[in-house]
């Protein structure tokens, strides 16, 4: 009897020994959390200061579970800080068709790149939480120019008036900056094949706000700065339309932006 219940009694805490490992709750283990992936790809949407936009992809691997290194392809605009434009009622005041962007000689693309690494500060999103990171990147910036053209008000020398597609010179400046004869802005496409470009270099650095960082769908938001510097100065503006505006060679820019993918 005695060997009958020591051998049900081995039995019985055998057995619960096996079913404590099935039923216990896994501990997670956040030094691997994550690496579960290797790739990244993203796409983003980012709006910045001066009413800036930019679409972008972003290639990442996944070095471990709070670390992501990638490569990042951008296309967008760029304005100058003192770029305005003037509204319907502006126009008609001056015998304008439509709106346009007064003292503008050129509409400014940019093409940016970059190298840059995503990093966790938190392990929220193991909860189903947000997690917190950091992020930065540097890389090169094209800007692309295409020549911004104005609708100006002409008169033939028999005093019947046309109206003329203009863009900036130095021998129209007088025009291209007078009110009363701009009837407003051109057609978008008209130069476009008249593109130039504008070789520089560009950084961000933002916070990184991410809803299930370890998911398999990137669901994310950065808001930080940005930074472009041209070699020379990016001819926005017409120098001087208003005193003391000048053109630059550095831009500075606060921007959000959303951010869609996926992870494998």
């Amino acid at each position: 009897m005695k060997k009958l219940f020591l051998l049900l009694t081995i039995g019985l805490f055998g057995y619960t020994s096996l079913l404590a490992q099935v039923v216990q709750p896994r501990v997670r283990n956040f030094s691997n959390q994550g690496i579960v992936y290797n790739k990244e790809l993203a796409f983003d949407f980012r709006v910045n200061t001066f009413r800036g936009f930019s679409f972008a992809v972003n290639v990442g691997k996944i070095v471990t579970y709070d670390k992501t290194t990638y490569y990042h392809f951008e296309l967008g605009n760029l304005r100058h800080p003192k770029e305005f434009k003037q509204n319907d009622q502006f126009s008609r005041r001056f015998g304008g068709q439509q709106s346009f962007f007064f003292g503008k000689r050129n509409a400014m693309f940019v093409a940016r790149g970059g190298w840059g690494t995503k990093k966790y500060l938190t392990e929220k999103a193991s909860t189903r939480g947000v997690a917190i990171g950091i992020n930065y990147e540097i890389g090169p910036s094209i800007g692309i120019l295409k020549p911004y053209y104005l609708e100006i008000s002409r008169a033939l020398d028999t005093g019947s008036p046309f109206s003329s597609q203009e863009k900036y010179s130095e021998a129209n400046r007088a025009d291209f900056l007078d009110g009363n004869i701009i009837q407003g802005a051109a057609p978008f496409s008209r130069g476009i094949t008249e593109l130039s470009f504008l070789p520089g270099a560009q950084a961000k650095f933002s916070l990184h706000f991410d809803w299930g960082a370890f998911d398999e769908y990137v669901k994310a938001m950065d808001i930080g700065i940005m930074g472009d510097f041209y070699f020379k100065r990016a001819p926005i503006l017409v120098d001087d339309f208003l005193e003391g505006v000048q053109n630059r060679q550095f831009f500075i820019n606060l921007f959000v932006s959303l951010q869609l993918g996926k992870r494998s």
